[in-house]
This record gives structure tokens, C-alpha cells and sequence, in this order.
């Protein structure tokens, strides 16, 4: 069997429903020993690491919970440079792993897909979010956001070991500058968002906590965070309706006033698997 060309980690809570078809479509057409990949069920409480070996790859079971933790163990498995972490919930087929190689291969300390957003079952009022988010991302999102990044030896040498953050492709992506990082666009992930209103407000809040621990820790972003004035110019040229920027807005207030509750309480470092999407 030839040796792997890269090494795919997948952090994995209770991720029955979906580990398998994460996997599959990771190895649709990859060729034998091609792909080194590394399951590691993190807390889990179903059937995800029974499911994973049935697919033939490695599985690492830990009794801790954490991504970060996770993510580790598993890096700690691979055979292999380039590295893949993705997201177990997201698919992302062979011909896109090998499209984000060879941008590694290119020079790219680190790379990601571009996310395709499969809305399918998501409320109204949450496509409305998602479809003002993506038009103010449009040309800005980096490694973050689209379920898969991958390193180089080099990339790699920076980001491990992976601190313990709530946010690791945050992480990920301010520890390296645009001109080291790419967004290659031949490589797809399919990334299934927050389907209703709650669960994007939730997502949200998580999202702007892992934002601001980023900046205590001295990882400042370097795109200016998303604001009225940029969502005022798309509803001027009328790519977004005001409804759906109303939507947006409310959504913003409300993920605003949840993050300032978990930091009041003290649940903003709190580990929790996210299943919005589920």
C-alpha cells in the first residue's frame, strides 16, 4: 500500500447521524492508502466510534471532552503533511482535498475550502441571517467558518499544540497573515448552518465569545468586525432586502445580549458540542 499524502483528523461528539457520510464523501474517489485519516470520538455517548471503524479508518476514543483536547490526540496520530481538520458534520469530497494539496504544495501555510451552505430544513427567518451573513463575508471569510482547514509542516509547526479556545479555526486563521493563507476556490465544503432563529442566536454568541478570547490572547483580527455601515451599502445596491437586514440586526442584538449573560455567569468558557445544524 503507498504511503498517505495527507493526514485528515476528525473531531467527533456524538456525531452519529452524520460521521459516515462525512467519511464517505472524503473518500469517494481517493485510491488506496491515499488518505490517512484519524476519528477521534471526544465524550461520546453514542455509536460515532463504532460507525468510523466500520468505515476503515483509525479511531481515537477519549473520555474528555473538547475540541481543542481532541484535535490534539489526533494530531498526535498523523502519518503524514499535509494535515486536514475537519469538521465531522461537513462534507468535503476527494477532488477538493487534492485542489487544497496542491495550494500547500504551492507555497500556502494554510488553506480552506469555500463553504456551500445547504439550507435545506432551515426556517425562514434563519435563511434570512444566513443569506445578509454571506453577502457581508463575501471575499473576507479565511479559514474560518467553513468546517476544514489545512496545514503544512510549517502552518502546523505554528498552530500546535492547539491551545484549549473555543474558537480553534479562529485560531487558525489570525495566526497566519492573507498573504500566507488561501481560500482555494476549486476546493468545496458543504457546511449545513443553524436551521431556526434560537440556534443561530446561540451559534452566534459562541462565535463572538471565541472573537474576544482571540483578542485577550493577543490574536487580533485583521478585517474590521461586520457593521451597519457595511450592511447599509449592500441594502442601498439592494443585494439585501430590509427586511432581511432587519432580521439580521435582530439577530446581532440578540447573540450580543447572550454573550454578555455567559460571560455574567461564567458559562462563556464552557465546552458544548454545537447542534443547530443536526
Amino acid at each position: 500500500m503507498a504511503e498517505p499524502v495527507v493526514s485528515v483528523v476528525i473531531a467527533a461528539h456524538n456525531e452519529e447521524s452524520v460521521i459516515a457520510r462525512c467519511l464517505r464523501s472524503l473518500s469517494v474517489s481517493a485510491k488506496p492508502g491515499e488518505l490517512d485519516v484519524i476519528v477521534v470520538a471526544n465524550a461520546c455517548e453514542d455509536r460515532t466510534a463504532q460507525i468510523a471503524r466500520a468505515e476503515r479508518v483509525r479511531v481515537v476514543e477519549t473520555a474528555v471532552a473538547g475540541k481543542a483536547h481532541a484535535l490534539g490526540l489526533g494530531d498526535a496520530e498523523c502519518r503524514a503533511f499535509p494535515r486536514l481538520y475537519l469538521d465531522a458534520d461537513v462534507d468535503l469530497d476527494t477532488e477538493s482535498l487534492r485542489s487544497m494539496i496542491k495550494a500547500i504544495d504551492r507555497g500556502a501555510l494554510a488553506c480552506s475550502p469555500v463553504p456551500d451552505y445547504d439550507l435545506a430544513g432551515v426556517s425562514g427567518l434563519a435563511k434570512r441571517f444566513h443569506r445578509v451573513f454571506e453577502r457581508l463575508m463575501a471575499g473576507r471569510r479565511g479559514l474560518s467558518g467553513t468546517g476544514a482547514y489545512m496545514l503544512s509542516q510549517e502552518g502546523h509547526d505554528r498552530v500546535f499544540p492547539l491551545p484549549v479556545v473555543i474558537s480553534d479555526d479562529g485560531w487558525v486563521h489570525r495566526t497566519f497573515s492573507a498573504s500566507e493563507r488561501q481560500s482555494v476556490e476549486g476546493a468545496r465544503s458543504v457546511v449545513r448552518p443553524a436551521r431556526t432563529v434560537r440556534a443561530v442566536i446561540r451559534r452566534r454568541a459562541r462565535v463572538r465569545l471565541g472573537n474576544q478570547e482571540l483578542d485577550r490572547l493577543g490574536r487580533k483580527a485583521e478585517d474590521p468586525p461586520l457593521g451597519v455601515g457595511m450592511l447599509g451599502g449592500l441594502v442601498r445596491r439592494r443585494q439585501v432586502g430590509p427586511l432581511d437586514a432587519v432580521c439580521f440586526l435582530t439577530v446581532l442584538l440578540a447573540d450580543k445580549m447572550v454573550a454578555r449573560w455567559r460571560r455574567s455567569t461564567g458559562k462563556d468558557g464552557t465546552w458544548s458540542a454545537d447542534r443547530g445544524s443536526r
